[in-house]
């Protein structure tokens, strides 16, 4: 039988491992969300990011000169003067006729005509020096959108700022499936209302307060939650933030890390529509957790 003061030794050095094991838990949840800081800069700061958006014009059907120059029928924000002449069919077909001498390529090829792919995750890339395009398909409209490298915004983008890192932001929620999924209404900064399919809901409990957040869109294994809460408009983004979490598999709760909450891209351009969050994610308590709002955006 132990005596009572080496119970009282085991017991101290028991509650000092304990400490330790906490500490070092928290401390590799602090490295993680360091790294995912790191990890959002580094995607938002590359050649092709939200940052180097130029332009977003609406295609209508028939034949239109684009290029950087005046009288163009879509007006470029960079490249040659004249670039060609794009042409929507009625039968849908997209296509570019390059002007002679430009020194663009559709593709990687230095072809001078070609039919502009859109309804495809590979659409095609016309390139012209810094910039280039691509024909976007959202909700029935088609947009040539346009970045360049150079812009800017990229080329002085001004940072993120974020809250402390604080590990009580990490809840875990209960997962309520929808089976099959129910659908909601979502209203765009652009004004239009689309539905969205909603696979669940996340249910926790804050400060009194029972929440139950919707995801929208489906998106697989990825939950996707647009959100806002009693910081909007004061130290974060007015419209929204964005949240992803993993499907949960049955019977799991779903990790819903505020920490992780990051500006939508119409934080950073004009030039992107975002959704605005579903009355049952507004939130009503501040939630002083992951990024602020930019504070060189163009809102």
């Amino acid at each position: 039988m132990l005596s009572k003061p080496l119970l009282r030794l085991l017991a101290s050095a028991l509650l000092l491992l304990s400490a330790a094991t906490a500490l070092s838990a928290a401390d590799d949840y602090v490295k993680s969300i360091e790294k995912w800081r790191a990890e959002r800069v580094a995607e938002l700061t590359t050649v092709d990011s939200w940052l180097t958006l130029i332009g977003r014009h609406e295609l209508s059907h028939g034949r239109h000169t684009l290029g950087s120059a005046a009288g163009n029928d879509i007006r470029l924000a960079a490249g040659p003067g004249r670039l060609g002449v794009i042409t929507y069919a009625e039968d849908g077909r997209v296509t570019l006729d390059l002007a002679d001498g430009v020194g663009a390529k559709i593709d990687g090829t230095e072809a001078r005509s070609a039919e502009l792919i859109y309804q495809s995750e590979k659409p095609t890339y016309v390139r012209f020096g810094t910039a280039n395009f691509y024909i976007l398909s959202r909700d029935g409209k088609l947009y040539v959108r346009v970045r360049d490298s150079e812009s800017p915004h990229r080329k002085n983008f001004a940072g993120i700022d974020y809250f402390p890192i604080d590990p009580a932001w990490r809840i875990e929620a209960q997962w309520v499936p929808f089976n099959p999924p129910h659908q909601t209404n979502i209203t765009y900064t652009a004004g239009q209302t689309l539905p969205a399919p909603v696979p669940g809901k996340a249910v926790f409990t804050h400060e009194g307060h029972t929440i139950e957040l919707i995801p929208i869109g489906d998106n697989g294994d990825l939950l996707f939650f647009v959100i806002s809460d009693q910081t909007s408009g004061i130290e974060t983004y007015g419209a929204s933030r964005f949240v992803y979490a993993s499907m949960p598999k049955s019977g799991e709760k779903v990790i819903l890390d505020f920490n992780q909450a990051h500006n939508p891209p119409c934080v950073f351009t004009v030039f992107s529509v975002c959704p605005l969050p579903p009355k049952e994610n507004r939130m009503p308590f501040p939630i002083r957790a992951g990024e602020k709002i930019y504070r060189d955006g163009p809102h």
